[in-house]
């Protein structure tokens, strides 16, 4: 399989490398390209973005969830028929989980034997720029390192030593220089990228709007040519595994999942995961009170329930929906957001909102992070989605914390080998048929997931 692509980069998080990322789908989609997105790592938001941007859905590529066979196998499902992969790193180049660098940039490039474009900031540096390029290229044995993009130049004139002195003491070429941005088009804030769910304004959709600024801005100072022509000179992949079975289960039950404007963290591969167990996908939403159709089983991904709390608050309706459904036994599976809104109570910003009530714990939002990284956990108490002693990697990325007046009183399911967890190195709340945890999952990483989950679904429709 010959599939163009291209892996964005950086130094570090924060150099610039998501908005290079954006900047390229984006101007290869208005230039009529079928644009294929992919991001690095445990990541809703730039994933989101890079949708948007692309007009594609995208998709994440972990090392630490998948080994490198799955991992070819799932990126050429996504990117077959597509013109160009553009998949942005996250971190920096060598970063990883330890210090070899295990699931690095750096490591997936490698895997998918795909040219590396670095962007570099630039900021009060020239000469040294040279020497982290030449660094990067000879660091890791088996990376091509194909080009190098400098982010927030000051001037002409600095601009001109940066590629003077690059291009003296490296081979590695100058892609683009772009300026320092006064008024980014898509700012930053505690989790990152600003959501695209609150972008709307004046009947366009504001997001577009944003998409297309960076575009300009990013045609304007970046040799759009060059990169392409570096994607085009990716080497072959040899042909990988189906990354599905090849059949798909008739629809047997009903799993609603809420997607609105607070709640839509969810990667493809999960829902896809639950269709081909014999899900019927119903998506719904926490912030509207329109009635639902029946259920079979629920599930509620993350998002930011935080700057959505007054109005889930106001909507009593579906809270004591949801709530009567844990009741009466509904399986209901929920990740971080979804589990901050079974909580008794949610405290952002001074005030204290009602949630769904499902568990008698409340959750405080905080101005650092209390979770933060990849998880391991092991599965030490009866719940309807994991089997005993099953071993469920994810991730955690969350400001809140979990507060409790009765820790005896709380079931968990779930041993935190590695990450926090709600309390004590413990996640997985449980009641009922509802399960409920800081942890995401991925559904490629454990594929008795979504068996299971129909499975409840089907033993709650017949009964």
């Amino acid at each position: 399989m010959t599939t163009p692509r291209l892996v964005i980069t950086g130094l570090s998080g924060g150099s610039g490398k998501t908005i290079v990322s954006l900047g390229l789908c984006r101007e290869l989609l208005r230039q009529g390209r079928d644009v294929r997105p992919f991001k690095k790592g445990p990541d809703y938001i730039d994933a989101t973005w890079l949708g948007l941007a692309s007009g594609h859905t995208c998709s994440n590529l972990d090392p630490f969830f998948l080994p490198q066979d799955r991992l070819r196998s799932q990126f050429q499902h996504y990117a077959s028929g597509g013109d160009i992969a553009v998949i942005e790193g996250n971190r920096g180049l060598f970063d990883g989980k330890d210090e070899h660098g295990s699931c690095s940039t750096a490591e997936l490039a490698r895997c998918l034997d795909a040219p590396v474009v670095m962007v570099l900031d630039a900021t009060k540096m020239t000469r040294t720029a040279a020497a982290v390029v030449a660094g990067c290229a000879a660091f890791e044995k088996g990376l091509n390192l194909a080009g190098v993009i400098l982010n927030r130049t000051a001037g002409e004139r600095h601009r001109s030593v940066l590629e003077r002195s690059i291009r003296e003491h490296t081979d590695i070429p100058v892609l683009g220089m772009l300026p320092k941005i006064r008024n980014n088009p898509i700012p930053e804030r505690h989790m990152g990228l600003v959501s695209h769910a609150e972008y709307a304004a004046d009947g366009y959709c504001g997001e577009e709007r944003a998409l297309d600024a960076v575009a300009d801005l990013f045609s304007e100072w970046v040799d759009v040519p060059a990169l392409t022509t570096i994607a085009e000179a990716s080497p072959e992949l040899a042909e990988a595994a189906p990354l599905w079975p090849e059949t798909e289960k008739a629809k047997s039950v009903r799993i609603g999942y809420v997607h609105d404007a607070a709640f839509w963290f969810y990667y493809r591969e999960n829902l896809e995961a639950l269709e081909r167990a014999g899900a019927e996908l119903v998506r719904l939403s926490l912030l509207d009170d329109g009635g639902w159709p029946e259920l079979d089983g629920l599930y509620i991904g993350g998002g930011f329930p935080e700057t959505f709390a007054e109005p889930l608050a106001a909507n009593r309706v579906v809270r004591e929906r949801v709530k009567n459904l844990s009741d009466n036994d509904l399986p209901i599976y929920a990740e971080c957001g979804g589990f901050m809104y079974l909580c008794s109570a949610l405290e952002f910003d001074g005030h204290s909102y009602p949630m769904a009530g499902v568990f008698p714990v409340r959750t405080t939002f905080c101005q650092r992070p209390q979770g933060l990284g990849y998880t391991r956990a092991e599965a030490v108490a009866e719940n309807p989605f994991y089997a005993s002693g099953e071993v469920v990697p994810g991730h955690e990325f969350h400001y809140s914390r979990c507060v409790t007046d009765a820790p005896e009183s709380l079931q968990f399911a779930l041993a935190m080998h590695r990450g926090g967890g709600m309390l004590d190195s413990r996640d997985g709340l449980v009641a009922n048929r509802t399960f409920a945890a800081y942890n995401h999952i991925h559904a490629l990483a454990v594929p008795g997931w979504a068996t299971r989950f129909v499975a409840a679904a089907e033993a709650y429709r017949a009964s």
